[in-house]
């Protein structure tokens, strides 16, 4: 296929795809609004677990999940053009779109930040008690650097941050395909290492500051790295099922072929799967072999319970089964399997999300208990946070709904190629070695 050709092969949005947004968008407006009443219910009725703190838990993972996939497409069109790669000039527009929510999605953290500003923050975050702080003997450099304003003001940064990023990308490469210039590609490529630094640096405080600090005392080196491996099996999965919706509703017939999806599917393999699981496992084993019990009690609470369940399905589920589903290239190239997994893979992206957010470390209980054992057989589901509230979902379904939505929104206004791109004719006639 020739770049003259491109524009006959439907790269703007029409029919089911066109209308999809708008929908989606609703969708995730109405379920997050659903999140809210069923919590309001939660707090006047007689149950274990205060409404408030199930819906603030539930909420933030959600908002994680959605974060999440925007930022690994965001790392995506920063990492084509450091690289000046040219075979993914005909998908990277699908990265631009999804990435382009940013611009917006601070809105969603906006009802968090009203929380920790008003004084409530302790519903969600330990660390925002002044008494709990108090009785924690937190160093003062950590208390200062967990005060609420100043924690307020980094999130408002980062925030900031990726939304100017992601709309300058989307605009520089659409006004490309107006007037065909060169210099945007060359902008964006000299922009490039100075937005990736950025990137790097906004996305690891933020995962700390906004996760990892749901237990204060416990501190990780990894824990950045490792949500960023997370970031890549969200992303990659994301991208692989949006490819295969265009084609199935008759976009992109001929400009995302077998060879595209071969790639992604060896990213998807190579960085959601393969990377993901060596952060994973180096994390804890660096943790184990240490044994220091300010930081085992994180994994403690994540090992005993129905949490062991969940940390046995992803060992399973996010890197044994998908790495012999894709360690062979033919799953990568067939387009009925590499959808498949990745839809997979994404449900396991939520469920590692779920994994990191929800669970709870009981410290007086790991303070006081003898034995592990003992602390296994003791511990109750409710005391490590374990078990199933409908608003999990609701949360979930309102966040993805929503980026999905946005999604289909920002590919409404442009090609669906970036058509003046000037690799787009390396993209078209790629193949794979």
């Amino acid at each position: 296929m020739n770049v003259a050709d491109v524009k006959n092969d439907n790269i703007r949005l029409s029919g089911l795809a066109k209308k999809a947004g708008p929908v989606l968008a609703v969708v995730g407006i109405v379920f997050l609004g659903i999140s809210v009443l069923l919590s309001s219910g939660a707090r006047e009725a007689t149950v274990d677990v205060d409404g408030g703190d199930v819906f603030w838990k539930s909420y933030l993972f959600a908002f994680i999940s959605a974060l999440g996939i925007c930022m690994g497409a965001l790392f995506f069109v920063l990492l084509q053009h450091l690289t000046r790669s040219g075979w993914s000039a005909s998908v990277r527009r699908l990265a631009e779109g999804l990435a382009k929510n940013l611009s917006w999605i601070w809105m969603l953290f906006v009802p968090i930040l009203v929380l920790v500003l008003s004084g409530n923050g302790s519903m969600l975050y330990d660390w925002a008690d002044a008494e709990y702080m108090a009785s924690a003997h937190m160093p003062h450099t950590k208390a200062t650097f967990l005060s609420p304003v100043f924690w307020s003001v980094r999130a408002i940064f980062f925030l900031l941050a990726w939304a100017v990023i992601s709309s300058i990308y989307f605009r520089w490469s659409t006004k490309q395909d107006q007037d065909g210039s060169v210099n945007w590609t060359h902008k964006m490529q000299q922009w490039a290492p100075v937005c990736m630094i950025l990137f790097a640096f906004t996305q690891s405080y933020a995962i700390i500051d906004w996760v990892m600090t749901l237990q204060p005392k416990w501190f990780s080196t990894m824990f950045a790295v490792y949500f960023f491996a997370a970031t890549m099996t969200a992303f990659f999965s994301t991208i692989i099922l949006l490819a295969r919706f265009m084609q199935r509703t008759g976009h992109m017939q001929h400009c995302i072929t077998t060879e595209h999806y071969h790639d992604l599917g060896k990213w998807l393999f190579g960085m959601g799967v393969v990377f993901w699981a060596y952060i994973g496992f180096s994390q804890y084993m660096l943790i184990w072999y240490a044994n220091i019990p300010v930081e085992t009690g994180w994994y403690m609470a994540r090992q005993i319970g129905g949490w062991a369940g969940i940390s046995i399905l992803l060992l399973v589920g996010h890197f044994i089964l998908p790495f012999l589903m894709l360690i062979t290239r033919w799953t990568k190239r067939w387009r009925c399997t590499l959808p498949l997994i990745a839809g997979w893979l994404i449900i396991m992206f939520f469920v590692d999300m779920y994994w990191l957010v929800m669970p709870v470390v009981p410290e007086t209980a790991i303070e006081n208990a003898e034995s592990y054992n003992e602390l296994a057989n003791t511990i109750t589901a409710n005391d490590i946070g374990y078990g199933f509230n409908i608003v999990n979902i609701t949360c979930l379904i309102g966040m993805v709904s929503l980026v999905l939505g946005g999604t289909l929104l920002n590919l409404r206004k442009c090609n669906l190629i970036a058509t003046s791109d000037p690799r787009l004719d390396e993209a078209l006639h790629f193949e794979n070695a």
